[in-house]
């Protein structure tokens, strides 16, 4: 007790005589203690038989500010020091990464009840989707409405979306690009496009209509909420959460007006997910409610509009960069459509595979989604190592990793949208096994098909090394659309318009601070109006 007296007399002393000495020295034996405890930590925790952890300097935050500030070159290092599977933690999650084919495949394909997205996901999505949806429902449930939403999503709506999509651009040039020349945030251009042509298509008109009313800004307030703060702190009172609710009741008194409309006018037959949602009956019987129809409405348009506005802004990006292929592109119209560019019908699209080929090498390199998640609900043994992953622990899967390694791409870091010359087109083929490898051929699996209730899929496909639309269960129901919809945007543009890079600023490079991979804003682009 002498020896921590005279500890404490001597500190309050330094505290009387040099107050900064004091608050500095302070700081340094904080650091110190949290520095010791995180090595004393990994020391004791330590299990052989579980991934390797990564080393970390700081109980508790763990490795979140390396994988924060790159997360891409945090995972390819740690690769190379670990291996395809390691453990980071982060804000006391245990996150067990799992890259390269087979890494993917254990994530995408890992039994519902043993690794789930629900239990990962639900705390994010629920405030900015509502409840009784997408993952705030049991996975059987999840599966139906992904079997109704993809009802929405057929060939025959797709070729009527078409023309929408052309005449949604259009009024937006008309309306916002009136100079000859002049540079613009191409990012927020397209992101507004996007909305507008989802609307209109998938939601319909009457939605549609009200985006210049507060509609677009409501959605606007929820998407606000789609961050990664309100993945890592749940628990928080966020002022978000509070607008994410008052926008939802605002938005439900829009929808519910539509739909009570909609009903009473049987004999006006809507081609859109909206009279899906309001006609659809489950396996027992029972239909949505006008909430339920509501919320799904809002996530629809919410799951792909950040990922399709990414997608849209790097592809005229990287055309702006490369004006030889930008005019090759143009080219290529020309020659599939004519001198005058006639607006293309669906069958068109195919006849212009260069489209096809810039937006596969966007997702490919420029992939939106870089981190997969599954939450572990029982222990999960590693095929062919003595790794088991324990209850409560994250699984990690990043098929960006794969998708930029030089095994299966080469020269990975190159925008270069020929390498898929010879694997087109996604309406026919609705694989992930179509993928180039070194000698040019495609990497083909022995699949097998499973439905999980909204079609067959391949169960196998999750160990192709090219998935921008995931794989398994929860593969994204949206591939095609995006497809159609982000070539008909290109195409309604680059007829109207040439694009260089804004020389101030140059090509942007990618932000790691969202849920979603965008270019760092401004992404300045010039536009050129062509001369007919």
């Amino acid at each position: 007790m002498s020896i921590v007296g005279g500890m404490y007399n001597s500190y309050l002393e330094l505290w009387n005589t040099s107050p900064l000495l004091f608050t500095l020295s302070s700081i340094i034996i904080l650091l110190v203690t949290l520095v010791s405890w995180a090595q004393l930590e990994q020391m004791i925790f330590v299990n052989p038989n579980e991934p390797p952890v990564v080393h970390y300097w700081i109980p508790f935050i763990g490795s979140l500010i390396e994988l924060g500030i790159h997360p891409l070159e945090f995972m390819r290092k740690n690769r190379e020091k670990y291996g395809d599977y390691y453990t980071f933690l982060m804000f006391g999650r245990r996150m067990s990464v799992c890259l390269g084919v087979e890494g993917n495949s254990l994530v995408f394909n890992a039994k519902q009840s043993y690794a789930n997205a629900e239990d990962a996901y639900v705390h994010l999505t629920k405030p900015v989707f509502g409840e009784g949806v997408i993952y705030d429902v049991p996975n059987s449930i999840l599966m139906e409405q992904k079997k109704m939403a993809k009802s929405g999503l057929s060939t025959e709506n797709l070729k009527l979306y078409i023309p929408i999509i052309i005449d949604e651009v259009n009024l937006y040039l008309d309306e916002n690009w009136t100079k000859d020349s002049d540079v613009v945030d191409i990012f927020k251009a397209v992101s507004e496009m996007i909305i507008m042509t989802a609307s209109h298509c998938l939601i319909g008109p009457e939605i549609r209509a009200q985006l210049h009313t507060g509609v677009a800004d409501l959605y606007h307030t929820l998407d606000a909420s789609f961050t990664p703060i309100h993945f890592l702190f749940e628990w928080l009172p966020l002022p978000s959460y509070y607008s994410c609710e008052a926008a939802h009741k605002e938005l439900f008194k829009i929808f519910s007006k539509i739909i009570e409309t909609r009903k009473k006018d049987v004999d006006n037959k809507h081609e859109d997910m909206l009279d899906q949602f309001i006609n659809y009956k489950f396996k027992n019987g029972d239909k949505l409610s006008d909430q339920k129809v509501a919320n799904m409405s809002i996530a629809i348009l919410m799951a792909g509009q950040h990922t399709s506005s990414a997608t849209s802004a790097w592809t005229l990006l990287n055309l702006a960069n490369n004006h030889k292929l930008l005019e090759e592109t143009y080219k290529d119209m020309q020659d599939a459509m004519g001198k005058d560019l006639p607006y293309p019908q669906f069958d068109d699209l195919k006849k212009i595979p260069i489209l096809e080929c810039l937006v596969k090498e966007t997702l490919r390199l420029r992939n939106p989604i870089i981190q997969i998640l599954r939450k572990v609900t029982q222990p999960i043994a590693i095929p062919g190592t003595n790794y088991v992953i324990q209850k409560g622990s994250y699984l990690l899967s990043s098929p960006t990793v794969t998708q930029t390694d030089s095994k299966y791409f080469p020269d990975p870091e190159k925008y270069d949208p020929h390498r898929w010359d010879d694997f087109v087109s996604v309406e026919t083929t609705n694989t992930d096994n179509d993928t180039p490898s070194k000698d040019n051929k495609a990497s083909v699996v022995d699949e097998g098909d499973v439905d999980y209730g909204f079609g067959n899929i391949n169960s196998k496909s999750a160990k192709s090394p090219y998935l921008p639309f995931g794989a398994g269960r929860h593969r994204c129901i949206g591939e095609q659309f995006a497809f159609v919809q982000i070539r008909t945007i290109l195409y309604t543009m680059l007829k109207r318009f040439d694009f260089e890079l804004d020389p101030k600023r140059g090509m942007p490079q990618p932000d790691y601070t969202s849920m979603v991979i965008l270019p760092t804003a401004p992404a300045s682009i010039k536009y050129i109006r062509r001369k007919n």
